[in-house]
Parts: C-alpha cells; sequence; structure tokens
C-alpha cells in the first residue's frame, strides 16, 4: 500500500517464468480485498515510498494518510473494480523498471550478506595511492557522490557523478546494471558510511573503499583531475544554433522544452550513447542541473569530450525569457 498507489506487480516476475505480471497482479488484488480493505478505516498508512519512486505509478507526496481515505481516493482500492478490470488497471502505463529490482528481488529470496560486513568493507579509508591501485586492478566503477557544481570542477578520472542529495539510490539502480558491481567511493568529508548504507539499501553491497581525504588529498598527491565545464541559461542563450541536449524524461520534454532541443533522457543512456555526437559541442541540461551533470560524466568517461552542462537546468532556462519554447514534441525528439 502507497498513498494513491499500490506496489507494482511486475518487479518479480523475472524470478520464475510462469509469474507474468497480470498473473502477479491477480495475487495483489486478492490480497488488496481479502487483507487490507477489511481493516479499519482510522488505521494510518505509513507508504514507505513515495512520488518519484519507481515502485509505483500514481504514488502522493504525501507520507501518512488514513486507509479510510485511501479507500475512497486509490484506484486500485476501487471496489467497483471486477479483478479483470483490476488487474488491467494497475499494469497498464508501467514504465520499464529499473535493471536492479528483479537482482533485489533475487536477493530477498536467496539472503544477503550481513550488514555489518557491507558497511565494513566499503568504509575502508584508501590513501590516493592505494584508491589508485584498487580502481585499476579491480575494474572498480568510481563514484562520486558530491553536488554537481562541486564535482564539475575537479574529480578523478573516468568518475561517474550521482550525487548523494538528491534521488541517489533510484539513479544508482538505473544507470548501475549489475548489483555486484564493485565501487569506489569519493565523497564529501564525513558522508563516506552514509553512502554506502545508502548503496546496501537497494542491494549494492560490494563497496570496497572511499578516497581518504576526497578530492583534497588526490590533488595534494599531484594525482590527475578532469573538469566539466558549466555555462548559465543567460550564455546559452547566447550562442547561436547551439546543438542542445535535454535529458530529462519524455513526459517532461513533452510538457515543455527549448525548440529544436534533442530529447535523450538519462534514463537511457547505456541504450542511446551512440546517438549522442561526439566530436560537435554539445549543451545539456535537465530540470534543476543534477541529472545533466551525472549524464555528462558517464558520457566523459567514455571518451566525450564536448559535452558543455547547462547549469540549474530548464528552470532557468524558462525563467530567463531567453528561449523559445513549446509542448509540442518536435521532429528531432528521439523517444
Amino acid at each position: 500500500m502507497f498513498i494513491g498507489d499500490v506496489g507494482r506487480p511486475d518487479l518479480a516476475q523475472k524470478v520464475a517464468s510462469d509469474l507474468t505480471k497480470e498473473k502477479l497482479a491477480g495475487h495483489l488484488f486478492e490480497s488488496l480485498r481479502t487483507k487490507i480493505i477489511p481493516l479499519a478505516d482510522d488505521i494510518i498508512v505509513y507508504p514507505a515510498h513515495g512520488a518519484g519512486s519507481a515502485c509505483g505509478k500514481n504514488m502522493s507526496k504525501e507520507t501518512s494518510d488514513t486507509l479510510g481515505n485511501q479507500k475512497r481516493t486509490n484506484y486500485a482500492l476501487n471496489l467497483a473494480l471486477s479483478k479483470d478490470q483490476f488487474v488491467k488497471e494497475v499494469t497498464d502505463g508501467l514504465t520499464e523498471p529499473p535493471q536492479y529490482f528483479p537482482q533485489n528481488v533475487m536477493m530477498n529470496i536467496q539472503g544477503y550478506e550481513s550488514i555489518t560486513n557491507v558497511i565494513d568493507r566499503g568504509n575502508r579509508a584508501l590513501s590516493p595511492e592505494a584508491f589508485e591501485e584498487a580502481a585499476n586492478s579491480t575494474g572498480a566503477l568510481i563514484l562520486d557522490t558530491r553536488s554537481a557544481q562541486v564535482f564539475a570542477k575537479a574529480f578523478v578520472p573516468n568518475s561517474v557523478n550521482i550525487g548523494i542529495d538528491g534521488s541517489f539510490a533510484v539513479w544508482v539502480g538505473t544507470l548501475i546494471p549489475d548489483v555486484k558491481q564493485e565501487i569506489l567511493i569519493v565523497a564529501d568529508n564525513g558522508r563516506e558510511e552514509e553512502v554506502v548504507t545508502r548503496l546496501a539499501r537497494v542491494g549494492y553491497d560490494y563497496c570496497i573503499g572511499y578516497l581518504e581525504g576526497g578530492i583534497e588529498a588526490w590533488k595534494a598527491s599531484g594525482k590527475e583531475t578532469d573538469t566539466i565545464f558549466s555555462i548559465t541559461a543567460e550564455e546559452l542563450a547566447e550562442i547561436g544554433n547551439a546543438k542542445i541536449l535535454d535529458v530529462r524524461k519524455e513526459s517532461e520534454h513533452k510538457s515543455e522544452h527549448i525548440i529544436g532541443a534533442q530529447n535523450l533522457p538519462l534514463d537511457f543512456v547505456n541504450h542511446y550513447i551512440a546517438e549522442v555526437p561526439k566530436e560537435e559541442i554539445t549543451y545539456v541540461h535537465c530540470a534543476g542541473g543534477y541529472r545533466s551533470m551525472t549524464f555528462i560524466s558517464i558520457l566523459r568517461a567514455r571518451g566525450y569530450n564536448n559535452l558543455v552542462d547547462v547549469m540549474s537546468g530548464f528552470k532557468e532556462i524558462k525563467n530567463s525569457g531567453m528561449f523559445n519554447l513549446t509542448n509540442y514534441v518536435c521532429p528531432t525528439t528521439m523517444l
């Protein structure tokens, strides 16, 4: 039970060949009708997930409600729906789940390592030399969890930036396909264990250490750093015929976008990298500047050196009043 929604019935279907989303939706129907709806209306619902989570499609940002109000307002608790109608309603419009979801299901079934061991392994302070050696010898992903603009000024080459203060778990799960991927962490001082813990909460248990002293220690040791160039919306407006890439979700792009901007949602970056111009200078924006930096960092690690970040994203683009915007999907939209 969520506020405004119920759990998705498609997340466990890959565990067994006979589990379809329709069959699981049928089980959900029976559970709701026999276990939840008979309960008293004054019971408080604490949903565990809210708006923005990939665990549902219609979830509210509210953090609690009464079951009675949910019975009146939650589409999935509508007693007028037959089982077949419920199955159709709850399975309609589901987006592709993040790749880590089925892996988490298997972890829940088969068991997992002690959280104490996971944190002890990940919360290992590594000198710049040891950090570099671990990166080279293990093939670990370097995950930099600092804020986007701080990251842009100096980072360990080939790092991926997913900020701890954004939708961290969602984007880790979306962009790192294998929960067993070894990960090395660059974090703000004092937040290393928080990063390890939050990764473990979504099944990423294989952190193998963090950069002691952070990027300042890396620079002090004389090691190379990389940077990503960012510009303001006003500076973008002054560039004639700029190639613009919008990495927001398709629905956001459709709602309103710069005329001529190409839409390539961050969610699908691993599928459509070949569609991103490699030699042409391209200006990348999202809604507020979080996703664009993640997008650019992923491609920077793969040799794309001509991507420029637009600070503060579409919010500032719109507020500037300097762009021609439209809410129709232009022919260059990819998805």
